[in-house]
């Protein structure tokens, strides 16, 4: 098999995940009362705990600024979500779940029950691998501007790759001051600091996964 019959086949391989991902959560949706659209927008604040503009929110789902403001309007009045001032920058709002907003998107995401035991059929190498390959395929999305900078150790300016090679933990974060290894690496942490630009580039260029 060629490389690009390769390539096919792994993008049919990932659509077909994605469909059982869609459906489980529209699925979940419906039952909590929610249009697919909210639901999304639920799911995508379970993770971002100092929340999302709305641009973050449209980029994020795919969809036009007006979609995403109607649905967040239906989910605040529902008490599920509030709208507040950003605290770096007074002109954006921060969309952010309510407790009860919390509570709903638990359920309507519920990754764990249909995730959980998919991901026990891999091995401990294997999964490591996978994490690796999609904290690639995002940052990818992210240079092409196709969605929003993730919460992930690469963007983050604590991340220190390789400050300890040879090693089993290789990584280093400043935050919690301690060394920690691939199998560690996040892709939404609550204590994430946006790294500038060229920070960012030089993290990507020392872990060697520049194609």
């Amino acid at each position: 098999m060629d490389d690009a019959a390769l390539s096919q086949q792994i993008q049919q391989g990932l659509y077909k995940i994605g469909m059982v991902l869609r459906a489980h959560a529209w699925k979940e949706a419906y039952g909590s009362g929610l249009s697919p659209t909210q639901g999304a927008i639920l799911a995508a604040l379970l993770w971002e705990e100092e929340g999302l503009s709305l641009k973050e929110v449209a980029n994020a789902l795919g969809i036009r600024p007006p979609t995403a403001s109607d649905a967040v309007h239906t989910l605040v009045s529902k008490g599920w979500v509030t709208k507040g001032a950003d605290p770096e920058d007074g002109r954006q709002v921060r969309i952010r779940l309510t407790p009860d907003g919390r509570r709903v998107a638990g359920e309507v995401v519920q990754w764990p029950e249909i995730m959980a035991p998919t991901l026990e059929v891999l091995s401990r190498e294997e999964k490591v691998a996978l994490l690796r390959i999609l904290l690639k395929m995002i940052r990818s999305f992210q240079e092409k501007g196709q969605i929003s900078p993730a919460r992930m150790c690469l963007n983050c300016q604590h991340f220190h790759p390789h400050r300890y090679p040879g090693t089993a933990q290789p990584h280093y974060c400043a935050f919690v001051e301690a060394p920690f290894g691939e199998g560690d690496l996040r892709v939404a942490c609550p204590d994430f600091q946006e790294a500038p630009p060229q920070r960012r580039e030089e993290v990507w260029s020392r872990l060697g996964w520049r194609p």
